[in-house]
């Protein structure tokens, strides 16, 4: 990963300067006594004391979908246990955000090892999450930092970033700079996407995004064109069906996948040249994406889920983030204060690489979702 001068003793100072300025305490007070904690209600903010307190006596946090090379999860997931000594049961870290809201369903009233007290999900999969009341709420100390939210409280964005390309250098001999160049019959059963996109945002996000570049950025017409250039991509034999990680990737068994930027960046990394990856942000379609976190409404360990992301969306838990090559959402914030290492900050791809950026509304992200997930098999695929 990176360079690692921001040591875990300097994260653990920023946690400890974000919790000291909660305000408001969820039952009877804070401190290390023992009262039994009431279910925390409502989406005010609860002191830091009185979360950690209650999330001892709760024993343990239950998260979903947070592989641990994805966005620096692993050292999050990490500094977080090792900051307030709860144990961490991490469910299925390759589940879709569809599959985390199916968890949820799944165990209502459930406090079993199977259902999640938290959840990372495509934005796209908000409105379904709260029309089927899947998501409790809540407001970290940090809510008034955090540009895109739920104003009721039912999800935060936490990190974002933009499609790219990565290309196995021992494989490929001509890198695909833009989404056309992948339809070259030269790069016949090279190109893999990140799962399937009826269920995987970040897979939906890939068709979206070819269709944004097919429309010069019309996003009504994006969906369809997008399945429309998906579809070539079968036809001319160019579609691989294999999910890309960094194994397949350098392997060869996916010669070029199509993920968000943080995650390509974390697999060169990963393989460090053997071999070399090629990573290139394509010159149109340019899409961006962030994720929502959220509280199960069913969450086992209502105050354990809080507390994970007092952390995760504090000074502290933003700049593992960043670590992580993905743009926490409070990267304006933390810039203003100062608070942003030089070396990870060099560390990013240039910034005019992220100036066509587009970035879709929730209500944008919602529909086309829904018609990609409906039409995905049948145009593109033909079952």
């Amino acid at each position: 990963m990176l360079n690692r001068r921001l040591t875990r003793r300097d994260f653990l100072k920023f946690s400890a300067a974000a919790g000291g300025s909660v305000l408001l305490a969820a039952c009877g007070g804070g401190g290390g006594g023992a009262a039994a904690c009431a279910a925390p209600t409502g989406a005010d903010t609860i002191a830091l004391d009185e979360l950690t307190r209650c999330a001892g006596i709760e024993g343990s946090l239950t998260t979903i979908a947070l592989p641990h090379d994805w966005a620096n999860y692993g050292e999050i997931i990490e500094t977080f246990r090792d900051t307030y000594s709860l144990p961490i049961n991490e469910l299925d870290p390759y589940a879709g955000s569809s599959d985390e809201l199916e968890a949820i369903k799944a165990n209502q009233g459930s406090t079993g090892p199977q259902a999640p007290d938290v959840v990372d999900i495509g934005i796209g999969h908000t409105a379904r999450a709260i029309e089927e009341g899947l998501l409790g709420t809540y407001k970290v100390s940090t809510w008034d930092t955090i540009p895109l939210k739920d104003e009721g409280g039912y999800w935060w964005a936490e990190y974002y970033g933009v499609l790219g390309f990565e290309a196995n250098l021992d494989l490929v001999q001509d890198v695909p700079e833009d989404w056309e160049d992948l339809l070259d019959p030269q790069y016949r059963g090279m190109v893999a996407v990140p799962g399937d996109p009826s269920s995987s945002n970040e897979s939906m996000s890939t068709v979206l995004a070819a269709g944004l570049s097919r429309t010069g950025g019309d996003i009504e017409a994006a969906p369809q064109a997008g399945l429309d250039f998906w579809r070539e991509m079968v036809e001319v034999g160019n579609f691989n069906p294999v999910t890309v990680v960094a194994g397949t990737l350098a392997s060869g068994e996916t010669p070029i996948g199509i993920q968000w930027d943080y995650l390509a960046l974390a697999n060169r990394d990963t393989l460090a040249g053997n071999p070399e990856i090629a990573i290139v942000v394509p010159r149109t379609g340019v899409l961006g994406g962030a994720y929502a976190g959220g509280i199960s409404a069913y969450a086992p360990h209502p105050y354990a889920a809080r507390l994970w992301w007092e952390f995760v969306m504090s000074d502290a838990g933003q700049l593992l983030y960043l670590k992580g090559y993905a743009h926490p959402i409070r990267f304006n914030d933390l810039a203003a204060r100062g608070l942003i290492p030089e070396d990870l900050a060099a560390a990013l791809p240039p910034a005019e690489a992220y100036e066509a950026a587009f970035f879709p509304t929730v209500e944008q992200i919602t529909v086309a979702k829904e018609f990609i997930a409906t039409n995905w098999r049948s145009q593109v695929l033909g079952e």
